[in-house]
């Protein structure tokens, strides 16, 4: 059978070329597809890889994007955060015709709607979200100079470019006028903070992000889509995760989210839970959570805007703009000092 965006003939010469032997035959599978890149698991007679490459048509991920998930995974290797170990990188893209990356293939569970949420216990769901806080933290620790990161991003203005960042993302992508988003970026532009801190930032941290050990769902054994990581404020982090509990969040992902799910500890808990892993301050918080609402709004846009155009209809992909004027209307919350 025919895979999309895979020559396993190529592959294997890749993988011999890169100095890994490959035992046997060499079997692929896709794992998953549609709006993000293309991930396959790759396997032999005593070996198995994931392999990921950017999708074959729509809006392709540059070639930066693969190298940023295999930079930032390859310096996390020995730190306390959970990651894949790498195994070789195609910047290129010579073996599949865009770049590739191959890393280690994790056992375990991943968590991603309501009904994979429904067999853990609810013991089982709070130390999951548990230990995804600390590693969130833990994550926010790293030196980044330490561990060769210090050119990953620029730390320095990092919050006033994403609020610039979004602003013109919506201009480019909305589908009618919604007053309020401007209301919102003059307010956020108004509230910028006057400093804030820098660390590695996932860019997307929720619990379908990582790998959980199927025996202990209290452990994490892998962080993983790695492609939005940059360095930045980790308060941005923080808060994207906690406005991901929003369970208006399902439009844009077209499905019950497990990390929607009431079933979870409530934003504010997460965010308090962080704090004391973390021991860092919470300041501007407000701030921060109107600009996650922000973003996720023009994202919502973006999906339905993509789909009306002809391209990224996943499931729900029309109806993700009806989630934009709920998280606009969380962020003038938010920055009022109220959240629900």
């Amino acid at each position: 059978m025919s895979l999309p965006g895979m020559n396993i003939a190529a592959l294997q010469r890749f993988l011999s070329g890169s100095g890994i032997e490959v035992h046997g035959e060499l079997h692929v599978e896709l794992i998953s597809g549609g709006r993000s890149n293309l991930t396959y698991r790759a396997w032999d007679d005593r070996s198995s890889w994931v392999v990921r490459r950017p999708p074959t048509s729509g809006l392709t991920p540059s070639a930066h994007d693969m190298a940023r998930e295999y930079t930032v995974t390859s310096a996390l290797q020995g730190t306390a955060v959970p990651v894949a170990r790498t195994v070789a990188f195609d910047a290129d893209g010579s073996a599949l015709g865009a770049p590739m990356t191959v890393v280690e293939f994790v056992e375990g569970t991943v968590v991603r709607d309501q009904d994979d949420l429904a067999g853990l216990s609810d013991d089982q769901v709070a130390a999951s979200a548990d230990t995804l806080v600390r590693v969130l933290a833990d994550l926010h620790a790293v030196d980044y100079r330490a561990v060769g990161l210090g050119d990953f991003g620029r730390p320095d203005g990092f919050v006033a470019r994403q609020v610039k960042l979004w602003s013109g993302q919506w201009d480019r992508v909305k589908t009618r006028e919604l007053p309020d988003v401007a209301v919102l970026h003059a307010a956020l532009t108004e509230a910028m903070p006057a400093t804030s801190a820098a660390s590695i930032v996932h860019g997307d941290f929720r619990i379908d992000n990582t790998i959980l050990d199927p025996r202990d769902p209290g452990r994490v054994r892998a962080v993983v889509d790695w492609e939005m990581s940059t360095l930045g404020d980790p308060l941005t982090d923080v808060a994207l995760m906690c406005v991901y509990r929003d369970p208006v969040f399902d439009l844009v992902l077209g499905s019950q989210a497990a990390w929607t799910s009431d079933r979870l500890p409530s934003a504010g808990a997460l965010a308090q839970s962080y704090a004391l892993a973390s021991g860092r301050d919470l300041g501007d918080w407000n701030f921060y959570l109107a600009l996650a609402n922000f973003k996720l709004g023009v994202i919502g846009e973006g999906i339905t805007h993509r789909a009306l155009q002809g391209s990224d209809s996943g499931a729900g992909a029309v109806r993700a703009a009806e989630a934009t004027p709920e998280f606009i209307a969380a962020g003038l919350r938010a920055l009022k000092g109220v959240t629900l």
